[in-house]
Protein backbone atom coordinates (compact mmCIF):
# COMPACT_ATOMS: atom_id res chain seq x y z
CA UNK A 1 0.00 0.00 0.00
CA UNK A 2 2.96 2.34 0.57
CA UNK A 3 4.17 1.99 -3.10
CA UNK A 4 1.12 3.18 -3.78
CA UNK A 5 1.01 6.74 -2.06
CA UNK A 6 4.58 7.53 -2.97
CA UNK A 7 5.07 11.27 -4.89
CA UNK A 8 6.07 10.80 -8.70
CA UNK A 9 6.51 13.17 -10.50
CA UNK A 10 4.66 13.13 -14.16
CA UNK A 11 4.58 14.60 -17.43
CA UNK A 12 2.32 16.63 -18.88
CA UNK A 13 1.97 15.03 -22.14
CA UNK A 14 -1.31 17.03 -23.67
CA UNK A 15 -3.92 19.08 -22.85
CA UNK A 16 -7.36 18.90 -24.34
CA UNK A 17 -9.91 21.48 -23.60
CA UNK A 18 -13.00 20.32 -22.60
CA UNK A 19 -15.98 23.04 -22.01
CA UNK A 20 -14.48 26.69 -21.44
CA UNK A 21 -14.07 26.16 -17.72
CA UNK A 22 -12.47 22.17 -18.03
CA UNK A 23 -9.55 21.09 -19.61
CA UNK A 24 -8.16 17.20 -19.64
CA UNK A 25 -4.47 16.71 -18.84
CA UNK A 26 -3.04 13.28 -19.94
CA UNK A 27 0.00 12.83 -17.37
CA UNK A 28 2.82 10.37 -18.20
CA UNK A 29 3.50 8.60 -15.45
CA UNK A 30 7.18 6.70 -14.52
CA UNK A 31 6.25 4.51 -11.97
CA UNK A 32 2.46 3.69 -13.45
CA UNK A 33 0.54 1.66 -11.38
CA UNK A 34 -2.89 -0.05 -13.13
CA UNK A 35 -5.93 1.86 -11.52
CA UNK A 36 -9.65 0.79 -11.37
CA UNK A 37 -12.18 3.13 -12.73
CA UNK A 38 -13.29 5.84 -10.52
CA UNK A 39 -9.88 6.28 -8.53
CA UNK A 40 -8.67 9.42 -8.42
CA UNK A 41 -4.96 10.83 -8.28
CA UNK A 42 -3.82 13.76 -5.61
CA UNK A 43 -1.84 16.06 -7.31
CA UNK A 44 0.45 18.29 -5.48
CA UNK A 45 2.45 22.00 -6.06
CA UNK A 46 4.89 23.83 -4.28
CA UNK A 47 6.06 26.79 -4.80
CA UNK A 48 9.23 28.27 -4.27
CA UNK A 49 9.19 29.41 -0.66
CA UNK A 50 7.97 25.94 0.19
CA UNK A 51 3.96 26.46 0.19
CA UNK A 52 1.92 23.48 -0.55
CA UNK A 53 -1.00 23.00 -2.36
CA UNK A 54 -2.70 19.59 -2.86
CA UNK A 55 -6.02 18.76 -4.37
CA UNK A 56 -7.63 15.11 -5.43
CA UNK A 57 -8.77 14.73 -9.36
CA UNK A 58 -10.48 11.92 -10.73
CA UNK A 59 -8.79 9.34 -13.16
CA UNK A 60 -11.10 10.10 -16.36
CA UNK A 61 -9.44 7.41 -19.00
CA UNK A 62 -9.91 3.22 -18.54
CA UNK A 63 -7.56 1.29 -16.81
CA UNK A 64 -6.71 -0.47 -20.11
CA UNK A 65 -4.68 2.38 -21.32
CA UNK A 66 -1.02 1.88 -20.18
CA UNK A 67 1.88 4.74 -18.45
CA UNK A 68 -0.12 7.33 -18.54
CA UNK A 69 -3.87 8.79 -16.92
CA UNK A 70 -5.88 11.69 -17.99
CA UNK A 71 -7.22 14.06 -14.79
CA UNK A 72 -10.15 16.11 -15.94
CA UNK A 73 -10.45 19.13 -13.79
CA UNK A 74 -12.91 22.20 -14.10
CA UNK A 75 -11.10 25.13 -13.12
CA UNK A 76 -12.65 27.01 -9.98
CA UNK A 77 -11.88 30.84 -9.81
CA UNK A 78 -10.52 30.75 -5.83
CA UNK A 79 -8.59 27.01 -7.03
CA UNK A 80 -5.06 27.41 -6.42
CA UNK A 81 -4.56 24.16 -8.14
CA UNK A 82 -7.12 24.17 -11.04
CA UNK A 83 -6.11 27.28 -11.65
CA UNK A 84 -2.20 26.67 -12.20
CA UNK A 85 -3.34 23.73 -14.04
CA UNK A 86 -5.41 25.52 -16.59
CA UNK A 87 -3.44 28.85 -16.78
CA UNK A 88 0.29 27.91 -16.57
CA UNK A 89 0.73 24.35 -17.15
CA UNK A 90 1.52 23.78 -20.71
CA UNK A 91 2.73 20.10 -22.68
CA UNK A 92 6.33 19.06 -21.64
CA UNK A 93 5.74 21.14 -17.85
CA UNK A 94 5.92 18.39 -15.00
CA UNK A 95 3.53 17.59 -12.19
CA UNK A 96 4.06 16.20 -8.60
CA UNK A 97 1.12 13.16 -8.21
CA UNK A 98 0.42 10.06 -6.25
CA UNK A 99 -2.15 7.50 -6.94
CA UNK A 100 -4.31 5.46 -7.56
CA UNK A 101 -6.27 5.90 -4.32
CA UNK A 102 -9.82 4.96 -3.51
CA UNK A 103 -11.46 1.66 -2.95
CA UNK A 104 -14.53 2.41 -2.22
CA UNK A 105 -15.89 4.14 -6.09
CA UNK A 106 -14.84 2.05 -8.24
CA UNK A 107 -16.63 -0.41 -10.55
CA UNK A 108 -15.05 -2.76 -13.45
CA UNK A 109 -17.07 -4.76 -15.57
CA UNK A 110 -16.80 -8.04 -13.52
CA UNK A 111 -19.18 -6.97 -10.96
CA UNK A 112 -21.87 -7.14 -13.23
CA UNK A 113 -25.24 -5.00 -13.37
CA UNK A 114 -26.71 -3.00 -14.56
CA UNK A 115 -25.51 0.10 -13.87
CA UNK A 116 -26.74 3.32 -13.25
CA UNK A 117 -24.59 6.39 -12.84
CA UNK A 118 -25.64 9.68 -11.90
CA UNK A 119 -23.33 12.85 -12.58
CA UNK A 120 -23.59 16.57 -12.00
CA UNK A 121 -21.27 19.09 -13.45
CA UNK A 122 -17.92 17.59 -13.09
CA UNK A 123 -19.03 14.68 -11.22
CA UNK A 124 -19.04 13.37 -14.76
CA UNK A 125 -15.24 12.02 -14.58
CA UNK A 126 -14.62 9.49 -12.34
CA UNK A 127 -17.87 7.91 -14.38
CA UNK A 128 -16.59 8.47 -17.63
CA UNK A 129 -13.77 6.25 -16.50
CA UNK A 130 -16.36 3.24 -15.76
CA UNK A 131 -17.83 3.51 -19.55
CA UNK A 132 -14.46 4.03 -20.98
CA UNK A 133 -13.52 0.41 -19.46
CA UNK A 134 -17.29 -0.95 -20.13
CA UNK A 135 -16.07 0.06 -23.76
CA UNK A 136 -12.70 -1.18 -23.85
CA UNK A 137 -13.76 -4.41 -22.16
CA UNK A 138 -16.84 -4.75 -24.76
CA UNK A 139 -19.13 -5.24 -21.83
CA UNK A 140 -22.69 -5.01 -23.38
CA UNK A 141 -24.05 -4.27 -19.59
CA UNK A 142 -27.15 -2.51 -19.55
CA UNK A 143 -26.02 1.11 -18.40
CA UNK A 144 -28.04 4.36 -17.74
CA UNK A 145 -25.93 7.77 -17.64
CA UNK A 146 -28.10 10.41 -15.93
CA UNK A 147 -25.99 13.89 -16.55
CA UNK A 148 -26.50 17.12 -15.31
CA UNK A 149 -25.24 20.11 -16.59
CA UNK A 150 -26.43 23.62 -16.27
CA UNK A 151 -26.10 24.22 -20.41
CA UNK A 152 -25.48 22.33 -23.25
CA UNK A 153 -21.85 23.83 -23.57
CA UNK A 154 -21.23 22.73 -19.57
CA UNK A 155 -21.24 19.25 -21.03
CA UNK A 156 -17.67 17.21 -20.40
CA UNK A 157 -17.36 14.72 -23.18
CA UNK A 158 -20.29 15.38 -24.90
CA UNK A 159 -19.50 14.12 -28.49
CA UNK A 160 -17.69 10.72 -27.33
CA UNK A 161 -20.54 10.13 -24.74
CA UNK A 162 -22.78 10.54 -28.37
CA UNK A 163 -20.40 8.53 -29.94
CA UNK A 164 -21.01 5.32 -27.11
CA UNK A 165 -24.38 5.70 -26.99
CA UNK A 166 -24.71 4.67 -30.51
CA UNK A 167 -22.42 1.71 -30.47
CA UNK A 168 -25.23 -0.16 -29.97
CA UNK A 169 -23.98 -2.02 -27.01
CA UNK A 170 -26.50 -0.57 -24.29
CA UNK A 171 -24.99 2.60 -23.23
CA UNK A 172 -28.60 5.19 -22.45
CA UNK A 173 -27.79 8.93 -21.73
CA UNK A 174 -29.70 11.25 -20.16
CA UNK A 175 -29.27 14.99 -20.16
CA UNK A 176 -31.12 17.64 -18.32
CA UNK A 177 -30.12 20.69 -18.35
CA UNK A 178 -30.62 23.07 -15.24
CA UNK A 179 -30.35 26.94 -16.56
CA UNK A 180 -30.42 27.16 -20.57
CA UNK A 181 -31.38 24.16 -23.14
CA UNK A 182 -30.92 23.64 -26.31
CA UNK A 183 -33.21 24.88 -29.05
CA UNK A 184 -35.87 22.45 -29.36
CA UNK A 185 -35.58 20.63 -26.41
CA UNK A 186 -37.59 18.19 -25.27
CA UNK A 187 -35.44 16.60 -22.64
CA UNK A 188 -35.37 17.31 -18.80
CA UNK A 189 -34.76 20.59 -18.02
CA UNK A 190 -34.50 20.82 -14.18
CA UNK A 191 -32.65 19.93 -11.35
CA UNK A 192 -32.52 15.67 -10.57
CA UNK A 193 -35.70 14.70 -8.33
CA UNK A 194 -37.69 11.98 -7.11
CA UNK A 195 -39.99 11.67 -10.38
CA UNK A 196 -36.80 12.04 -12.62
CA UNK A 197 -34.77 9.29 -10.82
CA UNK A 198 -37.80 7.16 -11.55
CA UNK A 199 -38.41 7.26 -15.03
CA UNK A 200 -34.66 6.88 -15.69
CA UNK A 201 -34.08 3.94 -13.09
CA UNK A 202 -37.35 2.17 -14.40
CA UNK A 203 -35.85 0.29 -17.39
CA UNK A 204 -33.01 -1.04 -15.15
CA UNK A 205 -35.06 -2.63 -12.34
CA UNK A 206 -34.93 -2.60 -9.05
CA UNK A 207 -31.24 -3.60 -7.96
CA UNK A 208 -28.97 -1.60 -10.28
CA UNK A 209 -25.57 -0.77 -9.34
CA UNK A 210 -25.57 2.90 -8.91
CA UNK A 211 -22.70 5.58 -8.67
CA UNK A 212 -23.81 9.22 -8.06
CA UNK A 213 -21.15 12.07 -8.16
CA UNK A 214 -21.61 15.58 -8.08
CA UNK A 215 -22.25 18.24 -5.81
CA UNK A 216 -23.37 17.48 -1.80
CA UNK A 217 -26.77 18.75 -2.72
CA UNK A 218 -27.09 16.66 -6.19
CA UNK A 219 -25.60 13.32 -4.43
CA UNK A 220 -28.10 13.90 -1.44
CA UNK A 221 -31.19 14.50 -3.40
CA UNK A 222 -30.47 11.82 -5.46
CA UNK A 223 -29.31 9.16 -3.30
CA UNK A 224 -32.33 9.98 -1.02
CA UNK A 225 -34.41 9.78 -4.13
CA UNK A 226 -33.38 6.73 -5.35
CA UNK A 227 -33.92 5.20 -2.02
CA UNK A 228 -37.22 6.01 -1.73
CA UNK A 229 -38.19 4.77 -5.05
CA UNK A 230 -37.17 1.60 -3.78
CA UNK A 231 -33.47 0.94 -4.25
CA UNK A 232 -31.47 -0.63 -1.99
CA UNK A 233 -28.71 1.58 -0.15
CA UNK A 234 -26.58 -1.21 -0.24
CA UNK A 235 -26.70 -0.52 -4.55
CA UNK A 236 -25.50 2.84 -3.58
CA UNK A 237 -22.11 4.16 -3.40
CA UNK A 238 -21.67 8.03 -3.73
CA UNK A 239 -18.99 10.72 -4.37
CA UNK A 240 -19.50 14.68 -3.37
CA UNK A 241 -17.55 17.60 -3.70
CA UNK A 242 -17.87 21.10 -2.63
CA UNK A 243 -20.38 23.94 -3.32
CA UNK A 244 -19.82 24.52 -6.71
CA UNK A 245 -22.06 22.38 -9.68
CA UNK A 246 -25.80 22.16 -11.51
Amino acid sequence: MKQLLEWQIATVKSIKPETPKVKTFTVSLPNWLPHRAGQHYDVRLTAPDGYQAQRSYSIASEPERSGEVDLTVERLEDGEVSSYMHDVLIPGDQIEVRGPIGGYFVWDAGMGGPLLLIAGGSGVVPLMAMIRHRASAGSSISTRLLYSSRTPEDVIYFEELDELRKDGRGLEIVHTFTRAQPPGWTGYAMRIDQAMLSEVVRPLGKAPQTFICGPTLLVEAAANGLVQIGVKPSQIRTERFGPTGT
